[in-house]
C-alpha cells in the first residue's frame, strides 16, 4: 500500500487545520523541512495542498512548492486551486507527477476528462472530500448534494484511476479513519481509493489496509509523532 506524507501549505507555512477549518491551524514549520524529513523516514511520494489555493480558487503557494521541488527528489502531488486546464499544465510542466482536482471535478467534470485525455490517469486524482458522505468544494467550506459513491461512478466514467476519499469531520482529529465510509468506495467502484482523515496509529493503516485501499495519507499523525513514517513504510508500505 502506498503511504502519503502530507504536507499542507498556508501563508508558505506547513499546516494541519482541523476538521478543514482555517481558524484551526497548527503550524508546524519551513515546508522544505518537512519535505526532507518525510523523504529521509523513506517517502517516496509527498501529498500537498495548497490551503490558500483550495479556498480563494488559484494556486497561491507557488514558491514554497518550487522550494519543495528543487529540494526533495521523490515523486509529489499538488492539489489547491488548480482549477483550469491551463494551470493543470503549468503545475505538471513545474515537475509535479500528479495534479489534485477537487471542487473543479464537480462543478466542471469536463476538465477531468480532458486532463486524463491529454495526461493519462497516472497524472490525474481526484479528491473526494466529504461531509455526511455528501462531496464538499471551495476548500472544504461548500457543501453540495451530491453522495459521494455517486461522484466517484461518474469520476470513473470519466476515466479517472486514482480518487483521495477524505471525510472532512475526521481530518486532523486522529480519531480514526471513517472505515465505513471508505470501504463503501472500495466495494462499490473500480477506483484505486486512497484513505484520508484521522489516521492516528498503525491499526489505522492496517484497517485501510484491509478493507482493500489502494493507499493513505498521513497528516497530523506523523507531525505529533503518533505514528512513525519509517516504521509505517517498512511494514505497510510497498
Amino acid at each position: 500500500m502506498k503511504l502519503y506524507p502530507a504536507i499542507d501549505l498556508h501563508n508558505g507555512q506547513a499546516v494541519r487545520l482541523l476538521k478543514g477549518d482555517y481558524d484551526k491551524v497548527t503550524v508546524f514549520g519551513d515546508p522544505v523541512e518537512m519535505a526532507k524529513k518525510w523523504a529521509s523516514s523513506g517517502a517516496d511520494f509527498l501529498h500537498i495542498v495548497d490551503l490558500d489555493g483550495a479556498k480563494d480558487g488559484s494556486v497561491k503557494n507557488l514558491k514554497a512548492i518550487k522550494d519543495i521541488l528543487n529540494n526533495v527528489n521523490i515523486d509529489i502531488e499538488l492539489g489547491g486551486g488548480i482549477r483550469s486546464l491551463d494551470k493543470i499544465k503549468e503545475i505538471l510542466d513545474m515537475g509535479v507527477k500528479r495534479v489534485i482536482l477537487g471542487s473543479i471535478a464537480l462543478k466542471n467534470p469536463s476538465i477531468v476528462r480532458e486532463a486524463i485525455k491529454i495526461y493519462g490517469p497516472e497524472r490525474v486524482v481526484v479528491g473526494v472530500d466529504c461531509k455526511n458522505f455528501k462531496v464538499a468544494t471551495e476548500g472544504w467550506i461548500e457543501e453540495s448534494d451530491v453522495d459521494a459513491l455517486e461522484f466517484s461512478h461518474m469520476l470513473e466514467a470519466a476515466g479517472v484511476k486514482y480518487v483521495i476519499f477524505t471525510d472532512i469531520a475526521k481530518d486532523g482529529t486522529l480519531s480514526g479513519v471513517n472505515i465505513e465510509q471508505t470501504k463503501k468506495l472500495v466495494d462499490n467502484t473500480n477506483l484505486s481509493i486512497i484513505a484520508s482523515g484521522g489516521v492516528s496509529t498503525l491499526n489505522d493503516i492496517e484497517e485501510v489496509s484491509k478493507i482493500g485501499c489502494y493507499g493513505v495519507i498521513l497528516g497530523k499523525s506523523i507531525y505529533t509523532g503518533t505514528i512513525d513514517l519509517e516504521e509505517a513504510i517498512s511494514k505497510f508500505g510497498c
